[in-house]
């Protein structure tokens, strides 16, 4: 039950980071060209949502398992040395996982601590809302943590 509330979750960030995206880059593009004007911070805005993601895409398609593998040398094996050698690449991807998370951790720490800002955000609102960078980088830490999560609940082991 709970894991199912969690796969809905899932399934409806990453919906609508895909359609506020899409639709962001649409009326984006009719400013630009049909009016000559845009908005600055679009352009910012839909890189932080296409990585969040795919990051988000990236857990989710492990989870259902539609994530592309790379299973003809892992068939020539029985189904022991096919066990082992599972065994073995999920514990390298915790470790990857791991590593990325101490990286990104680092990264939001030392930003949080420059104080540096968005580049664009200061034109949204003329100026009155000036966002922190660190505020939209954690999608790194969370990210990886949900592909953690799904290693160690899956049969990896």
């Amino acid at each position: 039950m709970f894991m199912r509330l969690i796969n809905r979750i899932e399934e409806a960030i990453i919906c609508i980071l895909l359609i506020t995206t899409t639709l962001l880059v649409f009326l984006d593009v009719v400013m630009r060209f049909g009016f000559n004007a845009g908005f600055m911070w679009t352009q910012e805005l839909t890189l932080h949502m296409s990585a969040w993601m795919v990051l988000f895409g990236a857990s989710y398609g492990l989870k259902v398992g539609s994530h592309i593998g790379m299973d003809a040398f892992v068939k020539i094996f029985p189904a022991i040395g096919q066990r082992i050698l599972s065994s073995i690449a999920a514990i390298l991807a915790l470790l990857y996982c791991g590593l990325i998370f101490y990286g990104s951790w680092i990264y939001l720490a030392k930003m949080k601590m420059i104080g540096i800002e968005l580049e664009d955000t200061d034109s949204c609102l003329a100026g009155t809302w000036d966002v922190v960078g660190w505020l939209f980088f954690p999608y790194c830490s969370f990210t990886y943590n949900s592909l953690v999560f799904i290693y160690r609940q899956g049969n990896w082991f």
